[in-house]
């Protein structure tokens, strides 16, 4: 991050507006923030910090105000930050949260915090966020940093860390926290002892489970339940499996004595069942012998009357035989009385065509003249059709003839009129073309405005690329020239000491290895360190990496300003807005003549549409015409046709209205004389066929001994009749069969000849066996449900003592892990909680950092040294220590307490820790480059000595470009940096000066 500019408007103890220019202090690496006591220096900071995380550092965060109180009433407090971070150019605009007068009446009203984050790109700024939030976590993200983090690493708050180098374990924990991410490890700590008290009580509630069972096998065998321990989480879980199979045991032993028991109980209530069984199958039979013979003597009352069913079936069996033949004559004589009706009726339609009482053959000789002249007449019949025919296709024809004529003539009208049109169409044609004549070249200035413009454009572009590979290329030749002089500093340092190196080697009588003397009367010794040949080549190292950039930057910049001149070859030096403007007008100008074409496009399309109208218009009347003739020729020639079958018809209807009507009564003539002819034949035939009948009935009862076909019609039956005859004869058949096949039944005979059996008396016996039995088989069902029951529970036990196992198992893991996180644990040797040894890391880290400078700013006197043990004040509390800091004197070669320093070597040593804390902050941030920081307060307590070691160190600081600002008020600091930011106490209100 590099700041640029800052401006403060009604901010802190600035009233008006004023302005920063960080750049031009930038350049001069280090520079002082200096002023008065109360003016205004560390409020830059402040706006600073602001501007990027909307927080002012320290207890002034606390205060609501920010605004400038020495402001005008309607002054508005704001702050505008442009910065670089991670190449990206940002300006901020924030401003907090103020009370102004209300713009009708009196009194204030609150504006809330706003802020507007822009980004400069491709010469312009972009917004990106005007939401706070939003804002916030980009800018935070691009830093990498918090702004606790962002406070440390870019303004040194030398106060604070002289009262972090003297706090106590619990304040330095307090201000690691807040700087370095050790939330997680606090947060496992936590969940180690929230998973420690979990397990506890997930092992409890398993252990009691199984408590529980145990104390259910003891209520269901009757024992005294076991005394358990207080804390069912220490209970002796795994020793009740082994009790509850020692209570079950007993219980087996009573089962099987209650199923001997009930095994005999149940034998004698068989022998008891078994003797009822027999009692009562002997009463049945004995019952069901006396039933039967009761039945037989039923039976042969009923005799005669199914004799005299069987005589009636017998005479409708033979009934049967005749009485289809009766039905027969009687068919025949309906039949014949039906013939002779419609043989009177049909002679009677016919009195007119032939004589009364006329035979077969004079019937038949009328019905075949009347077909035979039908059939004549049928052949008439298509010349009919043929005139219908002609009728309708000359009324069609004449109808077409009617519609041709006013479209031919109104065809001929149309054919007058439109060479005219066509005429006046194209002289209006031949003009647009005129019109229209200068579109190329209106079209070919456009695209030669379209590419001044577009090179115009690329000029501008390029151009600033240019500059900025300009300036890459002087960065890269002056890196080159530096790696070039550090190279040729090193060789010089390494030929000047190359004399002292070879005096180490002499020795006294000893030959030279340059010149072969054997006295040495002034040997060479070096003031310093010399440069090594492995240190010589890295630099020659360096110098060739940055003689291949620049070299590389060069041709970047060479090949940019050749296309960068190109494009001004064509371009010229006109600005973007000309070429922009020549562009519009030559788009104007084709616009225009543009319309001047589509008009004419309009006219050759209207043309066109004429010229096709007046063809199609000329050959719709030459048919027209064409078709007109052939329509009058055909109706003459079918007129003609007309006449002449007319004739014809005529001839043939004779007297009739017509050849239909003709046809029609002649067919329904034939049609009478054919029915009459059918009646007169199918009552011959019926007389016939009734006396055949007659004759065979009486043959057929005469033979089946009836007097008479009406007897045998009387001694008829229907099967429905003769149906519940055969099933009444059919049952007594049956009934008499099963009577004498039981009276023969030898079981029944025995049964007859034993005496009564006692049934009271076998039912007694059998209610007694009964009880016994149900009394036997209680106890039996306890003592197997008891064992079940036992055995139900004790593989509940089983099961809950399995499940209990591993959950005690992860319990005493979890309380291990736990207690060494937490530092209670014997285990834990340095008794420090896991989130403190990782805080120690860090200040470990932070004080190798520190040694680093404090070794430079005290001489090699001091050393910081990071301990673990802890104060005497601390007390005894567990998981604490761990961040302990004592300061080695190399001089008496003991360890101090931080506090025994004076007030300069308390600065230097705290200025050393916060600088050392802000490179471990920076790498834990992700490595983000801080390019301008802040120092402050805190040189007045140096001596000159140790203020050139400190301001040696902080000179260091500026490697890599990076700019550093000292806030002080000491006057030896205004002599030793000149480029100074000088802030002005007034009465007014502060104000800012740059002076370089």
């Amino acid at each position: 991050m590099r700041l640029h500019r800052l401006e403060i408007t009604a901010f802190g103890p600035f009233s008006g507006t004023e302005a920063v220019d960080f750049d031009a202090l930038s350049d001069a690496g280090l520079f002082l923030v200096q002023g008065r006591t109360g003016a205004g220096k560390t409020s830059i900071l402040d706006a600073v910090c602001f501007a990027l995380y909307g927080q002012v550092p320290g207890a002034r965060n606390a205060v609501k105000g920010l605004r400038s109180d020495h402001a005008a009433p309607g002054a508005a407090p704001l702050v505008v930050l442009e910065t670089t971070i991670r190449g990206r150019r940002l300006r901020v605009s924030r401003s907090p949260a103020w009370e102004r007068p209300k713009l009708r009446g009196s009194g204030t009203t609150v504006q809330h915090a706003k802020v507007v984050l822009e980004e400069h790109e491709h010469g312009r700024w972009t917004g990106l966020s005007t939401r706070l939030d939003e804002a916030g976590d980009l800018i935070s993200r691009l830093l990498g940093m918090s702004v606790d983090q962002f406070k440390q690493v870019a303004m040194l708050p030398q106060g604070e860390f002289a009262g972090f180098l003297r706090a106590g374990a619990d304040e330095r924990r307090k201000v690691l926290e807040r700087l370095f991410a050790a939330e997680v490890f606090t947060d496992v700590e936590k969940w180690l002892a929230e998973r420690r008290v979990t397990t506890g009580r997930e092992v409890a509630a398993l252990a009691a489970t199984a408590a529980s069972i145990a104390d259910r096998i003891a209520e269901t065998t009757g024992a005294r339940p076991v005394p358990r321990a207080a804390d069912p989480a220490v209970a002796p879980v795994g020793a009740l499996p082994a009790e509850a199979a020692e209570l079950a045991a007993g219980h087996d032993d009573v089962r099987a004595v209650t199923g001997e028991l009930l095994a005999e109980a149940a034998a004698r209530l068989a022998v008891t069942r078994a003797a009822l069984e027999e009692g009562r199958d002997l009463a049945a039979r004995q019952a069901r012998y006396a039933e039967v013979r009761a039945d037989q003597e039923l039976l042969n009352a009923r005799a005669a009357e199914v004799g005299d069913l069987a005589a009636r079936l017998e005479a409708a069996a033979r009934a049967e035989r005749v009485v289809p033949l009766v039905r027969a004559v009687q068919q025949r004589d309906q039949r014949a009385r039906q013939a002779r009706a419609w043989a009177e009726e049909t002679r009677s339609r016919i009195g007119a065509l032939v004589p009364p009482g006329a035979s077969e053959d004079v019937l038949a000789k009328a019905e075949r003249t009347r077909r035979d002249e039908i059939a004549t007449l049928e052949g008439h019949r298509a010349t009919a059709a043929r005139l219908r025919e002609i009728d309708a296709a000359r009324a069609a024809r004449r109808a077409r003839i009617e519609r041709l004529l006013p479209e031919r003539d109104r065809l001929a009208a149309a054919l007058a009129e439109l060479p005219a049109s066509i005429e006046a169409r194209r002289a209006e044609l031949e003009r647009a073309r005129l019109a229209a004549a200068g579109r190329p070249g209106a079209e070919a200035a456009v695209q030669d405005a379209r590419r001044l413009l577009d090179a115009a454009r690329r000029r501008d572009a390029l151009t600033a690329r240019l500059a900025e590979a300009e300036d890459d290329h002087r960065a890269a030749v002056d890196a080159a020239q530096q790696a070039r002089d550090h190279v040729q500093e090193l060789r010089q340092a390494r030929l000047e000491g190359m004399a002292a190196v070879l005096a180490e080697d002499l020795a006294p009588g000893e030959p030279c290895r340059v010149c072969g003397a054997t006295e040495h009367p002034a040997p060479a010794a070096t003031l310093g360190l010399v440069p090594g040949e492995e240190e010589e080549a890295r630099a020659q190292q360096l110098y060739e990496t940055a003689q291949a950039a620049r070299e590389k930057a060069s041709g970047q910049v060479e090949s940019l300003r050749a296309e960068r001149d190109g494009h001004l070859e064509t371009a010229g030096d006109k600005p973007v807005e000309t070429r922009a403007e020549n562009l519009a007008d030559a788009e104007r100008a084709l616009a225009g003549l543009d319309t001047a074409a589509a008009e004419a496009e309009r006219h050759a399309s209207a043309l066109e549409l004429l010229e096709r109208e007046q063809r199609e218009h000329r050959a719709e009347h030459e048919k027209t015409a064409a078709a007109l003739a052939e329509h009058e020729a055909t109706d003459a020639a079918e007129a003609a046709e007309a006449a002449r079958l007319d004739a014809e018809l005529e001839a043939a209807r004779g007297d009739d209205a017509s050849l239909e009507a003709r046809i029609t009564r002649l067919t329904g003539e034939a049609d009478a004389l054919t029915e009459a002819l059918d009646a007169v034949r199918a009552l011959t035939a019926a007389a016939d066929e009734l006396a055949a009948a007659r004759a065979q009935a009486d043959g057929a009862a005469t033979e089946q001994a009836f007097r008479s076909t009406q007897e045998a019609l009387e001694a008829a039956l229907d099967d429905e009749d003769q149906a519940p005859l055969r099933d009444k004869i059919r049952w007594f058949d049956d009934k008499k069969a099963a009577v004498t096949a039981q009276l023969a039944d030898p079981a029944l005979l025995a049964a007859a000849a034993e005496p009564a059996p006692g049934l009271a008396a076998l039912e007694a016996d059998l209610r007694a066996a009964e009880d016994a039995h149900t009394a036997a088989a209680s106890a039996a069902d306890r003592a197997r449900a008891r064992c079940a029951r036992l055995a139900e529970l004790r593989a509940r036990l089983d099961a809950a003592v399995r499940e209990w196992r591993p959950a005690a198992e992860r319990h005493e893991v979890a309380a291990h892990l736990a207690g060494l996180a937490s530092g209670n644990s014997p285990a834990n040797r340095h008794a420090m909680s896991l989130s403190a040894y990782v805080l120690a890391a860090r200040l470990e880290q932070v004080v190798a950092a520190a040694n680093e400078r404090l070794d430079r700013m005290s001489g090699g006197r001091y050393a910081l040294i990071h301990t673990i043990d802890k104060a005497a004040h601390e007390g005894r509390r567990k998981g604490a220590g761990g961040l302990g800091l004592r300061v080695a004197d190399a001089w008496t070669g003991q360890d101090r307490e931080p506090v025994t320093l004076s007030g300069g070597e308390s600065f230097i040593t705290s200025l050393s820790l916060a600088l050392g804390l802000a490179d471990v902050v920076t790498a834990e941030a992700g490595g983000t480059e801080i390019g301008t920081l802040f120092v402050d307060e805190g040189f007045g307590t140096l001596d000159e000595e140790t203020l050139d070691e400190v301001m040696d160190v902080l000179d260091g600081l500026r490697d890599g470009g990076r700019a550093v600002g000292i806030v002080s008020h000491v006057a030896e600091l205004r002599a030793r940096i000149p480029a100074q930011l000088r802030v002005t106490k007034e009465r007014a209100g502060s104000t800012v000066r740059v002076h370089i």
